[in-house]
């Protein structure tokens, strides 16, 4: 068993409440969720408008298999015009890691 996860630094666009920044960030979690059958969630930067960290968790039987799944995340998200993705940092847990 093989366990991924992704975190997502993202810059908004033009954004000057947290319930414009909710109204962003809401439909991409969703999006992810659907497309990719992975656990998503809002994991940073609360309080600030323009900024966020999405995090990103998938667990499968092959290593290549959540190492594809997480890039196709990133390439979502760094897809989306109204984001701007700062940087993205992974981490891969395998049978043999403690």
């Amino acid at each position: 068993m093989y366990v991924g996860a992704l975190e997502l630094d993202v810059l908004l666009g033009d954004v000057g409440s947290l319930k414009a920044k909710r109204s962003l960030v809401r439909p991409v979690l969703a999006e992810l969720r659907r497309k990719y059958e992975v656990a998503v969630a809002e994991a940073g930067y609360p309080d600030l408008h323009r900024r966020t960290l999405i995090g990103v968790s998938c667990v499968a039987a092959d290593a290549g298999h959540v190492t594809e799944l997480l890039d196709r995340c990133e390439r979502l998200v760094a897809a989306r015009p109204e984001l701007e993705l700062l940087s993205a940092r992974r981490r891969l847990i395998g049978p043999h890691d403690e």
